[in-house]
Parts: C-alpha cells; structure tokens; sequence
C-alpha cells in the first residue's frame, strides 16, 4: 500500500528533500514579495469595491468622500508598515505578533493574537478564493453557476502547489503576481494620461446607471457612521502585513534586512495601486450597490436579478484600455489568478504560527514536524480543509465574507504594536549609550502610533461589522483560544504525570514478584511459542489461562493439555455469557488487587498475517483485549507473534522491491553512470 500510495505523492509534490537542504529553500527578496505579499497586493482588486458598496447605501453623492478615505487608509497602511519594520527588526525569530505579545504582554495576550491570527489566515484563503472566482465568472459562466465547486477546486490546487515547498511555489506565483502588478500601474498609467494630457472622456459601463439609495439624506451621526464603516471596509487592503513578521525565517541573509526592505515594497506598491483605482473609478462613474439588481436603476428600471455585477477594478480596465482589448484580457486574466494566489500569504503564514504553537504545546506536535518537501504539511492541510468548510457554509460569496474579515489582523496590529512599546521601554531602562537609546525613542514613538492608530481602526470595526457577521471571526477567535488552552493543559499535565522523579519513587522499585499469564484458546504452534517464551521470562508464577464459552471445546482442550504434559497450569474461567475479554479483565485485575506490589505480565499469541484483509478474520480478540488491558494499572501486556505463510510472501514481495522507488523520489546520476552501474550488477 505505501507503494502504491507513494507514486502519486511522488507525482504531485515531487521527490522528498533531506534536511540538510533546508536552506536551499529560503527566498530573495524577489520571491518573497509575491510569497509573502501577494494578499496585500491583490486587495486592491476588491477593496476599492467595498469601499463603494458601502458608500452606495447613502447613494451616489456619498461616492465623493471616497478619496478621503483612501487617503486615511493610505496613512494607516503607511503607520502599519512603519511598525512592522521595528517588528522584524527586533523579533526576526518568525513568531511575529505572537512572539512579540507573549513575550512583553504574557501569554495570555500572545494566545489571542495567534487566535486572531489563525482566524484570519483561514479567511484569507476563503476571501481571496472567492472573489478570484468571481472575478473569473464574469467572462466564464459556467464558473458562476458552480462558484463553490471551483472554490474548492482551487483551494486543493493551491494546496497540492504548497506542499511542494515554499521557494518552489513561490516561483510559480511570482509571475502572475508581477503581471498583476504591471498590469495596474499600466491601467493608472494610462488612465492619467489619457484624463489629464489627451482630455479623453472614459466611462465606466455602469456610468450611466442610477443608485437607489437605502438611506437618503444622511448627516450628523448617521453620515459619520456610513463613512467609518466604508473605511473599516476598506482597512481590507492591509491584511496580509503581518506575514512578513511570521515569514523572517524564510528570507536569505540578511534575514531581518531583507523582511524591512520587502515589507516597505510591499506597502508603496499597494497604496499606490489602490489610491490609483479609486481616483479612476472617482473619473469613470463607476457605479456600485450592495443590492445591484434593485438599487442599480438604468432608463427608470431596476436591472432585475439577471444582472452581473462586475468588480470595480474590471469596469475601470474596461473603461480605460476598451472591453476586448488585450490590456484588458490580460489583466483581467492576471486579476483572477492573484486572487486566487493571494491565498498563498495565508499558505505560509498558516503553517509556520501554527508549528511555532504547537513548538510551545498549544496546538498537536504534529504541526511541527516538515513533510517530504520540508513544508509544514499538516498545517498546509489544516488551513486548506477549514477555509473549505468556511467556502461551503458562505456558499464562496466575498461580500459575505469579506464581513468577517480584518477583526482579527487588527486584534493582532494594535496587541503586537502596544508589546512592542513596553519591549522598547524594558531596553530603554537599561540602554547607557545615547545613540542607541535616540534610536529606540524614535522606534517607540512609531509603535506607539501605530498601537493607538490600530487601536483605533479596531473599535471602528467592531462597532461598524458587528451585526455584519462579525461576530463570526470573533467566535472563531474564541473557539482557537479555547481548543489552544486545552491543549496546553493537557500537554502540561501529561508533562508533569510522566516526569522523571529525581528522587526515589513507585516507577524505580522493582516489583516483588511477577505473575505472567499466557492467554490460551487451543493448542497450536502460536500456543506453544508464546508458552515457551513465557517460561524463558523465568517469572515467579506462570500459568496458561483460557475463557469457557463452549464446553466441548473446554474439554477437548483440558484432555490435549494432559495428554501433552505441558507442565504450565491451566486455568479456565467460567463465562456463562460467552464473554472473552470481561472474565479476563476481572482476573487479572483480581491478581492485581491480591497482591499490589506484584507486576501482572499477560503475554497474547498472535498470527502475524501479509494481507490487509486478512486481520479482519484474526486477532479481533486480542486487539480488543490490548484496548482494555492497557488502562489497566499495573498490567504489562506482551505479543508473541507468530508468522504465517502469507507474512513470509509478503516479506519475499518487500525484499523483491526494496532497490524500487517511485518516480521522482530520488536524484538520479547521469544516464552513462547509470549504464555503468547496471552492467556492473549483470556481470
């Protein structure tokens, strides 16, 4: 079976690496870019839209206040960055936000960043997923009318693509991520050019449309409102900052260095892009509503339930390059497929918080460990099955979504920024030389900012997304921090139980005497092996034990026992009710109670069979009867096995294979050598 499952392993994530290859996996900057920041890039394919759905509620005069917030979320991208660069700076380990909250506010504080963090990792995949499809729908129908299908569809691609490794994949998204990119600046370029030089008119397809506004005539505390919550809309630019924290290990020297200048890129790009759409959609009258088919009116008629409503970012290429042009085709085309790939800052932030958590026993050990390809495998799984689950229950609609998004990274923003404040005044306490001291003054003032600013932004989103569905990210953060906790316990207790004692204690004295009990259904060669290795144990009493459930059996089995003089007693339990494992339980723990000090050794003979399907017709007694004897005090339980034939083939078939391996699994020579070699073993 590992064969068989071993050649499709080998086909889809390619041949395992050792580790001493770890460090061939690490990224340049210009891989990490896309690796590490391609949600952030790509948000400005949806967020510009939020901003103005939202905008529409109040109809379509509230759309001129759009610049004012992009301009505020540009000063909040900006602060965000500015932070982050103290970050990776003085915590360039990859616990990010984690590490920093635990370490300066306790933990407590750092379990509710990676809360929130994990949270928002597993809507980020959902998130960028579902509006990918969406934004493909658009030109290919049949995606629209199976969006959860594909969603998923992509998630498992994008998981099979990760569990290649980081630097691999990384390589694949890095160019659709740079088309995406040039693609945008392109649009800005040429929008600004033909706007402001050759006086052109651009206009969007929806810019002759009418919005019916939901509230009209909004002022007072009703506009302000409107606006905060356009804003916290479109605070969904800056998910995915904080990757490049949790990411510092997976840069080339220099580490730190390298995570500052990719993280500074990173922000320029993005507001610079966003900003650039915005202005555009301000120009072409691009038209957006939460409800298009009612509150979109053309010619005095709503546009009815038939209506497809295209992202802002398609009507601004549409209006800027022509619809069916190759810009536009291919932007288009770049735009769906970084969405898809903004997932992949989620695929790697996932995985590394959560080996980090379960290194400090929040989360299984087994998040830990690397797969074949020196990824975190189990974490790449756990986040691709969770953001599946989330994409089926919201049936892959973004605008659900994106309502509970950004709680948690803002959670994460303003706890890791304010511990980066007490971090700052533990040094400062200490630091003598006035330089230095400058230096983390002017750090402190930055993360102080950032910590209010972030602070800020998170009241306005709680209070603006709540009723939104907000409360779901927030339950979700409870539900991790909950599981997280319960699992440090019990790791804590475990730890504690089975600590070695520095003293004398129960675990060092020898017991007073061993009782060791061959459990026995009929004579046979298994029987007779497991009674000769019961003797050869020299334990101070032996005896065979058997279960009565058919009498003639019984009794045929007593009269084989004399006739052979096994000089074992054999003792048989009554069961009346044709129980096997019950009486045998009840004896030994009888023996046990008896004599306390005594160690109780029930040794069980066991065919040992080649087929899969064959244990189902063997040794069903004696797994049950390990099940049992195992949370039994005291009981030490000992299999003899004994090997049938089909073993014997099975382990002739093994020996025939070992030289076999699956294609790709290793590195082979160069072909001469390989002839070379082949010769060699046929003379």
């Amino acid at each position: 079976m590992s064969k068989l499952t071993d050649v499709p392993k080998r086909i889809l994530i390619g041949r395992a690496l050792r580790s001493d290859r770890l460090g061939e996996t690490l990224l340049p900057k210009r891989i990490a870019l896309p690796v590490f920041a391609s949600d952030p890039l790509s948000s400005v394919a949806y967020a510009p839209g939020e901003v103005l759905l939202v905008l529409s509620i109040a109809g379509v005069t509230a759309y001129h206040f759009s610049p004012w917030i992009a301009v505020a979320v540009v000063v909040l991208m900006f602060t965000v960055v500015a932070s982050y660069r103290q970050n990776v700076h003085a915590y360039p380990s990859g616990g990010g936000d984690y590490e920093v909250a635990t370490t300066n506010l306790g933990p407590k504080a750092g379990l509710t960043v990676a809360s929130a963090l994990l949270v928002d990792y597993v809507l980020t995949v959902a998130v960028s997923i579902s509006s990918g499809i969406e934004n493909l729908g658009s030109a290919i129908p049949f995606v629209v009318e199976h969006k959860v299908l594909c969603a998923i569809g992509v998630i498992v691609l994008l998981t099979l693509m990760n569990l290649r490794g980081v630097k691999e994949s990384g390589s694949l998204f890095a160019i659709p991520t740079y088309v995406f990119v040039f693609g945008v600046f392109t649009m800005i370029a040429w929008g600004a050019f033909r706007g402001l030089v050759l006086d052109d008119t651009m206009r969007a397809p929806t810019a002759d449309y009418v919005i019916k506004p939901e509230h009209q005539g909004l002022a007072g505390f009703a506009l302000v409102f409107l606006l905060l919550r356009a804003f916290s809309s479109g605070c969904a630019a800056l998910t995915g900052v904080e990757a490049i924290s949790n990411g510092v290990p997976a840069f080339r020297k220099p580490k730190s260095k390298n995570a500052a200048t990719t993280l500074a890129m990173m922000g320029l790009l993005a507001v610079t892009m966003f900003c650039g759409i915005i202005a555009l959609a301000a120009a072409t009258d691009v038209r957006m509503a939460e409800n298009p088919a009612k509150d979109l009116i053309h010619n005095g008629v709503p546009l009815g339930g038939d209506y497809v409503q295209n992202p802002v970012i398609s009507q601004v290429a549409e209006a800027v390059f022509g619809k069916g042009s190759l810009l536009f085709i291919i932007l288009a085309a770049a735009t769906a497929l970084v969405l898809f790939l903004a997932a992949n800052t989620a695929y790697n932030g996932f995985p590394l918080l959560g080996s980090i958590l379960a290194q400090d026993r929040y989360l299984p050990r087994q998040l830990h460990t690397r797969g074949d390809r020196l990824a975190f495998s189990n974490g790449i799984v756990l986040l691709a099955g969770a953001a599946a689950l989330l994409v089926g229950i919201y049936g892959a609609d973004s605008t659900r979504l994106i309502q509970l998004y950004i709680v948690g990274v803002f959670v994460s923003f303003t706890l890791s920024q304010t511990g980066m404040v007490r971090h700052w005044n533990r040094h400062l306490a200490t630091e003598k030389d006035q330089a230095k001291r400058r230096h983390m003054i002017r750090s402190r003032a930055i993360n102080a900012f950032g910590a209010f600013f972030t602070g800020l932004v998170l009241v306005v989103v709680l209070l603006t997304k709540f009723t939104h569905g907000a409360w779901v990210a927030l339950l979700g953060m409870v539900i991790f921090y909950a599981t997280m906790t319960a699992i440090r316990k019990h790791y804590d207790r475990v730890a504690a139980e089975i600590a070695a004692p520095d003293g004398p204690s129960d675990d060092l004295v020898r017991p007073s005497r061993v009782h060791s009990v061959v459990l026995i259904s009929k004579i046979h060669r298994p029987t007779l092996r497991a009674l000769a290795y019961a003797k050869l144990m020299r334990s101070d009493t032996l005896e065979a034990l058997s279960v009565n459930v058919d009498p003639a059996e019984t009794k045929a089995l007593r009269e084989e026992w004399e006739r052979r003089g096994i000089d074992v007693p054999l003792k048989v339990l009554d069961s009346p009710y044709r129980e096997i494992t019950r009486p045998i339980i009840e004896y030994v723990k009888s023996l046990r109670k008896e004599s306390p000090r005594d160690a109780v050794s029930v040794i069980i003979p066991e065919y040992v069979v080649g087929h899969w399907y064959e244990h189902l017709l063997h040794n069903q007694s004696a797994l049950r009867l390990k099940g049992r004897l195992l949370f039994t005090p005291g009981i030490m339980v000992t299999s003899v096995p004994y090997q049938l034939q089909s073993s014997e083939a099975a382990k002739r078939r093994a020996r025939r294979q070992q030289d076999w391996n699956a294609p790709g699994s290793v590195r082979r020579g160069p072909a001469q050598v390989r002839s070379k070699e082949s010769t060699e073993r046929k003379s």
